[in-house]
C-alpha cells in the first residue's frame, strides 16, 4: 500500500491518510477484506505518530470503509456500492464549488461559469 504526505498542504495527515486510503478502495487497488497495515508498521513508514495512523483508522472505520477485529487488525469493509458513490459525489461537489469560487474570483459571471460547465459536458460527450 503506497501512501504519500504532504506536509506542504493544509489538509491535516490523518485525512491524507484516510483519502488515498479511501481512493485505492475506490480504485479497487484495496478490495474486501485486504489486511491494512498495522497501525505502528504504517507509523513506522511514514515517520509519523502512531497516534495519527490511529486516528485516520478510526476515521475510515467511522465511515464504514473499514473494520478494526482487536489483535488481528484493520480490513477493508465489505464493498458498500452507495457509500462509495457518496463519497464520490461529495468529491465531485467540492471540486465543482472550488472551481465556482474560483471563477468568482476572477471575475466571471455565473452565467458565464454556467455556459463554460454546459460546454465543457457537451465536450466530453
Amino acid at each position: 500500500m503506497k501512501i504519500i504526505i504532504n506536509n506542504s498542504i493544509m489538509v491535516p495527515i490523518y485525512e491524507q491518510i484516510a483519502d488515498q486510503i479511501k481512493s485505492q478502495i475506490r480504485k479497487g487497488e484495496l478490495k474486501e477484506n485486504d489486511n491494512l497495515p498495522s497501525v505502528r508498521v504504517l507509523s513506522r513508514e511514514l515517520k509519523i505518530s502512531a497516534l495519527t495512523v490511529k486516528k485516520a483508522y478510526d476515521f475510515l472505520e467511522s465511515e464504514g470503509f473499514t473494520v478494526t477485529v482487536h489483535g488481528k487488525g484493520t480490513y477493508v469493509a465489505a464493498t458498500n456500492t452507495e457509500l462509495l458513490l457518496e463519497e464520490q459525489k461529495k468529491e465531485v461537489e467540492h471540486d465543482l464549488e472550488a472551481a465556482i469560487q474560483k471563477g468568482r474570483r476572477c471575475g466571471i459571471s455565473d452565467e458565464e461559469i454556467r455556459t463554460l460547465f454546459e460546454l465543457i459536458m457537451e465536450d466530453l460527450g
